[in-house]
């Protein structure tokens, strides 16, 4: 599983005063305690910031990040211009977050991609919006790996996002999202899935309860990278663990592993 640290996020108050402010520590202790956590690549997102204000910023998001830690970064922004800062400032193979079947944001994120050889996270969406039902889920999502692998991008740099949604509002969100993820696994076998799982929980109490519990379904399902809090070590855990029992760790060598670095505690 690889796990994509979320919390370099201007969302969050902390950060986003830290941003404001440029304090280069602060990102920094950020990004460390996330690695420390087990983190394997780090979600950098100033969305919140002016649109003339974020392509200088998210440049030096990446700058100060990877002065602390060498990972990937995942550049989380619909913003072309900042897509380009970022992709400029940064050290190693990036990926973006991200592009979609939508005209207006395929036509402006490709080029960036193919340019910088970056791993594309592809939400499952187009010109018509979240789709309404699975057999047009599963005609966006085959028509954009499709499209992404004939304009050149490598089928291993896709990481496609299935977009669930909120089950306090649709009550059949997850077996569908799971379902929609077997049936593009067995129309391209070996596709990348990615997910931010705070989705399936918004509105409801004690998400963090439901995000865990997806994220063993999903794994199941073919997911193998989340973008998540690696602070969560019960999350880190369960993840441990359903690798273990989905015979992705042979002879559970993770998970003991896992164990004797003290990451089973919870």
């Amino acid at each position: 599983m690889l796990i994509i640290g979320e919390k370099i996020n201007s969302t969050r108050k902390s950060i986003g005063r830290a941003i404001e402010e440029r304090n280069d520590e602060a990102i920094r202790e950020e990004a460390l305690r996330q690695v420390e956590a087990g983190a394997a690549a780090l979600d950098v997102n100033c969305g919140t910031l002016s649109a003339d204000v974020e392509p200088g910023t998210l440049a030096w998001l990446v700058h100060t990040v990877q002065s602390a830690v060498d990972l990937p970064l995942c550049l989380d922004s619909p913003n072309p211009e900042a897509l380009a800062a970022a992709l400029s400032a940064h050290k190693g193979r990036p990926f973006i977050n991200s592009i979609s079947g939508e005209a207006e944001r395929y036509r402006h994120v490709l080029p960036l991609a193919k340019a910088y050889n970056a791993c594309l996270v592809a939400l499952g969406m187009d010109d018509r919006g979240i789709p309404k039902d699975n057999d047009q889920a599963f005609e966006v999502g085959e028509r954009l790996v499709t499209d992404l692998m004939k304009d050149g991008i490598d089928f291993d740099a896709i990481y496609f996002d299935p977009l669930v949604r909120s089950v306090a509002t649709s009550p059949g969100a997850v077996p569908e999202t799971l379902d929609l993820m077997k049936r593009l696994s067995s129309r391209f076998p070996g596709l990348h899935f990615v997910s931010g799982l705070s989705n399936v929980s918004f509105g409801l109490p004690e998400r963090r309860h439901l995000n865990r519990a997806f994220v063993v379904l999903s794994m199941a399902a073919g997911l193998d990278a989340v973008i998540m809090d690696p602070l969560d070590s019960s999350m880190i855990a369960l993840i441990f663990a359903t690798e273990a029992l989905l015979n992705k760790d042979r002879f559970c060598m993770n998970y003991i592993a896992a164990h004797h670095e003290g990451k089973l505690k919870v």
